[in-house]
């Protein structure tokens, strides 16, 4: 199964960006997204390291609140 996290920019250097989500940062790889403007602010999906896609910042919410669903399902508190 392959999973994307969703992602808010922080910094962009060239093709790298410095994204973070739920308080961890990572450096991202914007090289797969060159025909894409991204902005600080954007919010993208990052699979092993490189951002894939841009989202809303609505779909990125939603996004995060059906993995903290499955997280609290996984360890019984649903």
């Amino acid at each position: 199964m392959c999973l994307a996290i969703p992602m808010e920019i922080s910094r962009i250097d060239g093709y790298t960006a410095r994204c973070t989500a739920k308080g961890i940062a990572r450096d991202v790889s914007l090289f797969l997204m060159q025909g894409e403007p991204l902005a600080v602010g954007d919010f993208v999906m990052v699979h092993v390291g490189y951002a894939i896609q841009r989202v809303s910042p609505e779909d990125a919410r939603s996004s995060w609140e059906l993995f903290d669903e499955m997280l609290a399902a996984e360890n019984g508190r649903a």
